[in-house]
């Protein structure tokens, strides 16, 4: 039984019989999506371009004490929470950081959603592992997950910055106060707002490798200065 794609691409499941028409009708598709992604990109780096670099300097200073990040998510948002921690401590280029997806390991993950419940496997984590100069970043597309919710307010009790990516309206992450930052995508597409968190990730992490250079420097003048 063929799956019923007409959600993705209604005229997929049409009687096409044209291999060319086809191929158009897809390329438009995806030139259509790809305008719509780049659009919203370019929005919420003009809304958040600046708290980004606040957050990616305050990354680094914590970094700079020996902190570690742990990123956090469900589903989709648990691969690209992935993706983030990976970016953080295996860069193609710049500096690498201690990071962590507490999703990453099954073991720890299917452990404690028996053992004590799915709202408390971050949660638990962070008790386990976090310092106060540490840093917390959950990735949920409707800013409502308990179990995110649950790890950031305890993250926060215990002194670690707490960074939020969120969408649609942000949900209960956009007015948490257990949250340092709160970047919110405003879209209505799950797609779209997971393709905006990449982009948010990064420039955090640009941000993080700037902040971290200049951290470097003034050592640097320091030490020749003190000789």
């Amino acid at each position: 039984m063929t799956e019923n794609t007409n959600f993705l691409y209604p005229f997929i499941d049409a009687e096409e019989t044209n291999a060319s028409a086809l191929l158009a009708d897809l390329a438009e598709s995806a030139r259509g999506k790809a305008a719509v992604s780049a659009a919203l990109q370019r929005e919420s780096m003009a809304e958040w371009g600046e708290a980004i670099r606040a957050a990616g300097t305050q990354m680094a200073d914590r970094f700079a004490l020996g902190g570690r990040l742990y990123t956090l998510g469900n589903g989709g948002s648990s691969t690209d929470a992935a993706t983030l921690a990976t970016l953080f401590s295996r860069p193609a280029r710049g500096r690498p950081v201690a990071a962590w997806s507490l999703a990453a390991d099954t073991s720890v993950v299917t452990a404690l959603g028996n053992d004590v419940g799915f709202d408390l496997i971050f949660k638990r984590q962070i008790i386990a592992h976090s310092r106060d100069r540490d840093i917390a970043i959950a990735l949920s597309t409707s800013g409502n997950s308990d179990d995110l919710l649950s790890a950031l307010a305890e993250a926060k009790t215990r002194g670690l910055l707490t960074i939020g990516f969120a969408g649609h309206d942000g949900g209960r992450m956009a007015v948490t106060a257990d949250l340092d930052f709160c970047f919110t995508i405003r879209s209505q597409s799950i797609h779209r707002i997971q393709e905006s968190h990449a982009v948010v990730g990064y420039q955090l992490w640009v941000a993080m490798q700037e902040r971290m250079t200049e951290l470097t420097r003034a050592a640097a003048r320091s030490m020749t200065g003190a000789h």
